[in-house]
This record gives structure tokens, C-alpha cells and sequence, in this order.
């Protein structure tokens, strides 16, 4: 049975969600409010992209020749057990992990089959599992259907960035859309939208039902839409 999946994203009022540039008291206070209200869903995993992966990681980079010979390219699970899963989508393998654990949570790293076998080994090395889901690309299809039915989970939050959120609502996948809304407008060019895809890629618009609307503490309002027109 399909997980149930929310897309939960925080942005400007104009709709930018990267937060670079943001006065720090105000970007901590954001922050903090929109991970308060993410804990309400009580998810099973939570799935990021690998920019924010490697944030959260402090990647300073991993360690090459240890794979001293090819390495299958087949599932690896180090947890089958967690309390919680921090799913990192990474195509290519980039992110430093220094353990399995990310905010409390058991690394999950998505891989094509274009990985490298030191980039294995070395996950190997430290415990962290990792599933295939495509030879060049990912299909999210396929990584929600893993997630499912070799760990159990019932409930994925995405929480981006831009590119993951946009590509998880493009496959039809999202049953719920959240957004916090911050009382700022951030109007430089540079910065995405909050749900992005590569060009010509996007299939038609998805179209949701408002299920609530919530001024929070800050003046910041929490949107939850279900997915599907009324």
C-alpha cells in the first residue's frame, strides 16, 4: 500500500524558499516554528534533497579506496528498525555522512546505479543503508514503493529543497501540501520558487483543496491543502 506522503515546505510570501540572506534571529525563529509544526505529522520518514543533506551532514567529504573490488548494486539495509528515517535523495552519491544518523534519524541514501563502488564501501563502512532507484535517474516512484515495503513506511514528509518538493508533486505522488508562509518578501531573482523541476518538465498544474489556515505566533500563516481539485 502507497505511503501517505506530505510535501512540507516553508517560503516568502512571494513564494522563494531559500532562506540564505535571511536576518538570523528571523531565519531561527522560522526554522524552528516550521520543524514544530512537522513533528505533528508524526512521520515514519523525512526526505530531503541532497544540498540540504549536506548541510545537515557538515559534509567535509569521504574517503576514496576503500572498495577493493566492484560492489553489487543492490539494496543495503544497516536499520531496519529506526524510529525514524532521514531519506537523502542523492543521485550520483556526494554526501559526506560522518555517521548514520541525521537529526536522530537513520541515513537512507537513494542512489542510481551511475554510483561509484568506493561511495558504497563507504557507506558500508558507517552503517548507513541505501537503496537503488534507477540506473541514470530517480524514480520516485520506485523509492516510495521501497520505503513501503522493505521498512514499513506508512508516512513520508517531504521537506525539499525546491527541486525535491516540486518533482515529488510533479509524479503525483503528494496527498498533502503544507506551507508556512512568512511574513517576508524576498524578491531576488537568484533565489527558487518553492516547488521546481527541470525545464519543460512539468506535466500540467496540481491542483489542491485548502483543508485549513492557521495564523501562527509571528505572524506567519500555516496552509495545508489536500491533493486534488474540490
Amino acid at each position: 500500500m502507497k505511503p501517505y506522503v506530505i510535501c512540507h515546505m516553508m517560503s516568502s510570501l512571494d513564494g522563494h524558499a531559500l532562506t540564505d540572506g535571511w536576518d538570523r534571529p528571523f531565519k531561527k525563529a522560522a526554522g524552528d516554528l516550521y520543524e514544530k509544526l512537522a513533528q505533528t505529522f508524526e512521520f515514519d520518514a523525512w526526505i530531503c534533497g541532497r544540498v540540504t543533506m549536506q548541510e545537515i551532514a557538515h559534509d567535509e567529504g569521504y574517503p576514496t579506496g576503500l572498495a577493493k573490488s566492484a560492489i553489487p548494486r543492490t539494496h543495503h539495509f544497516a536499520d531496519r528498525d529506526a524510529k525514524a528515517y532521514a531519506v537523502s535523495i542523492d543521485p550520483h552519491g556526494k554526501v559526506g555522512w560522518k555517521n548514520n544518523q541525521a537529526l536522530d534519524s537513520h541515513v537512507v541514501e537513494v542512489l542510481t546505479e551511475a554510483v561509484s563502488d568506493d561511495y558504497l564501501a563507504y557507506l558500508q563502512s558507517i552503517e548507513v543503508s541505501y537503496i537503488f532507484a534507477g540506473e541514470r535517474d530517480i524514480d520516485l516512484h520506485k523509492v516510495v514503493d521501497i520505503l513501503a515495503s522493505e521498512l514499513g513506511c506508512k508516512r513520508l514528509i517531504v521537506e525539499g529543497g525546491p527541486h525535491v518538493s516540486g518533482s515529488f508533486v510533479n509524479a503525483g505522488l503528494v496527498d498533502e501540501v503544507s506551507v508556512l508562509i512568512l511574513p517576508l518578501v524576498d524578491g531576488r531573482g537568484a533565489h527558487p520558487a518553492s516547488f521546481e523541476v527541470a525545464p519543460n518538465a512539468w506535466k500540467q498544474p496540481a491542483h489542491l483543496t485548502l483543508s485549513s489556515a492557521q495564523v501562527q505566533e509571528g505572524g506567519a500563516v500555516w496552509l495545508r491543502y489536500t491533493a486534488g481539485a474540490a
